[in-house]
Order: structure tokens, then C-alpha cells, then sequence
């Protein structure tokens, strides 16, 4: 654990703030939610809690699945990190920080489509394959995560390309009814 030198006092209502820096640093964002650990040195723990992160092993069968039975590059995403992938190369992916243009495309709450958009967008900074289709898997109304296939094809003229849509989108809203309660 690494000390940041900023100390804060907790109000009456027993708020503490998080300074503007490291929300910034780590992405925290208004309405994230956060858990909370402790120790028994009196440490306070807050961790960015991800839902998708709760289903990572599922995720990672169904990305499998998506990959052998349709031959697709799919990745599936929390807000922040890439949670699982299938038919690419995992220390490519695996648990990497989401460019700022994929985390645009989870904002628009919509299918985004290469063929439909102006450049291509990574998922990762650096990443060799772009999203050819993504959708964003909304819970109760909330962006937790997004689904995503990928391709190096520029073209991405192939006759399966509906079919593939539609299957993104089906897994982002497969995803997305597993949280809802």
C-alpha cells in the first residue's frame, strides 16, 4: 500500500472526500460504486467494485464459447479493465486498462459498428485488433461492462457480419439480466 500524504476528516453525516487526483488516477467516477475493507491495523480499504469481475470465470466460458462456435475475437469488459477474452493473445488483453475511445463507445449505451464509425477504435492502448462490434452490458440501468468482437480486417466485409452483430449484442444483454434482481 502506497501513502498518498493527504489526510481528510470525516464529517457528521460520517462522509469522507476523495480527493479529485486519485479519482482521477483511478477512474472513480460519480456513482461508482466502492467496497470496503478493513483490516485489524484499523486500515480502511476502498476497492472500485466490479460486478462483471464477480462473473469472470462465466464471462470467460461464454467469450470461449463465442470464439469456437462462431470463430469471433471477443473480449468482455468491465468499466475499466478487460475481464476475459477468447481467439486472442490473453498477456495482449488481460486485465489492461480501456482506451478512452472504447470507454466512449460503453457511454453511448448503443451497438457501435465499425463499418458505421469514422477510424478504428482499440480496446487497449496498443492493441493489434480493433472493435469490429461492440454493446454495452447495461444492469438496472447502469453501464458495467461492454462485449466487444474484434478483427485486423479494415474491410470487414464478410457475409456473417449481421449474425455477428447480434451476437454481441445477445451476450451484452445476457450478461447484463444476470445482475438484475
Amino acid at each position: 500500500m502506497k501513502a498518498t500524504g493527504i489526510v481528510r476528516r470525516i464529517d457528521d453525516l460520517g462522509r469522507v472526500v476523495i480527493p479529485k487526483e486519485i479519482r482521477r488516477t483511478m477512474r472513480i467516477r460519480e456513482g461508482d460504486p466502492l467496497e470496503i475493507y478493513t483490516d485489524r491495523d484499523g486500515e480502511v480499504i476502498f476497492k472500485k467494485y466490479s460486478p462483471i469481475g464477480e462473473l469472470a470465470s462465466f464471462a470467460s466460458q461464454y467469450a470461449d464459447t463465442l470464439h469456437k462456435i462462431c470463430s469471433m475475437n471477443v473480449v468482455i469488459t468491465d468499466r475499466d479493465n478487460v475481464i476475459s477474452s477468447a481467439g486472442v493473445a490473453k498477456k495482449e488483453y488481460a486485465d489492461k486498462k480501456l482506451s478512452e475511445d472504447f470507454e466512449s463507445i460503453m457511454e453511448t449505451r448503443s451497438l457501435y459498428s465499425y463499418k458505421n464509425s469514422v477510424g478504428r477504435v482499440d480496446v487497449t492502448d496498443g492493441a493489434t485488433l480493433f472493435v469490429k462490434y461492440a454493446m454495452p452490458i447495461i444492469s438496472d440501468g447502469d453501464v458495467i461492462g461492454c462485449v466487444a468482437s474484434l478483427t485486423n480486417d479494415e474491410r470487414c466485409e464478410t457475409s456473417t457480419e449481421e449474425t455477428e452483430a447480434k451476437l454481441v449484442q445477445t451476450a451484452a444483454s445476457f450478461l447484463g439480466r444476470q445482475f438484475e434482481g
